[in-house]
């Protein structure tokens, strides 16, 4: 099968039955080449409807949170956040870099963090090769280094947390939105949490998913008997 058709097939198969039906978003996917951000030794499996492994062994790569999610995952937080080509966003967990691409595409500026710094030159290296020039990669950690810019418009966690910290909330524009896998498995759900004015905000959790944890945010606590 060729690289086109298999993009072809991801598209058709496993994204629009996910309700991703904004054609502009889906031009997108053709465009951003998924492969190009794929570790070579994957890159046979990067139109797979599964998370990818980034550095490391598979259970290695999923303990850790480096893992590049699923096509569908990416493609329908994107498709819900209805980001605007104004907007600065604000991603926390910068893998290969494919979600800063796609995001890139659609908003003015993307600052990207990646805590792990074999990630953080990879996705400098995916990004410049693929041309793409208002995302800025830094290594922080998102769990705490995430004011220097703000407030943003759009926050994203490309991976899971117990719960958004408040701390993120805050460096959310009134009127901004944050998109975040909450729970723990096997039972997570995408929340999109909309800034409505200085202390309030709104919440919609419209579908479910699991994704590996973000490292370094809080867990809830557990209490043994």
């Amino acid at each position: 099968m060729s690289t086109d058709h298999a993009r072809f097939n991801m598209i058709e198969q496993q994204i629009r039955p996910w309700n991703v039906l904004d054609p502009e978003i889906l031009e997108l996917l053709s465009v951003v080449r998924r492969e190009d951000f794929v570790p070579l030794a994957h890159k046979a499996l990067a139109f797979t409807d599964m998370e990818l492994p980034l550095q490391g062994s598979s259970e290695e790569a999923q303990g850790k949170g480096e893992v590049m999610l699923a096509p569908r995952v990416e493609a329908r937080m994107l498709h819900d956040l209805k980001v605007q080509k104004h907007e600065k966003v604000l991603e926390i967990g910068a893998g290969s870099g494919y979600m800063a691409a796609l995001l890139a595409h659609r908003a003015q500026r993307v600052i990207s963090l990646e805590i792990d710094a074999g990630l953080v030159a990879m996705a400098r290296g995916n990004l410049q090769k693929a041309g793409i020039l208002n995302v800025e990669v830094r290594q922080a950690d998102g769990s705490k280094d995430v004011a220097v810019d703000g407030p943003y418009d759009v926050i994203v966690l490309s991976g899971s947390v117990a719960e958004v910290p408040q701390s993120l909330l805050a460096q959310l524009k009134v009127g901004g939105r944050l998109a975040a896998i909450v729970g723990e498995e096997p039972m997570m759900r995408a929340h999109f949490i909309t800034r409505t004015g200085e202390a309030s905000h709104q919440t919609v959790q419209p579908w479910d998913t699991v994704a590996p944890r973000l490292q370094h945010f809080p867990e809830p606590s557990r209490f043994s008997f």
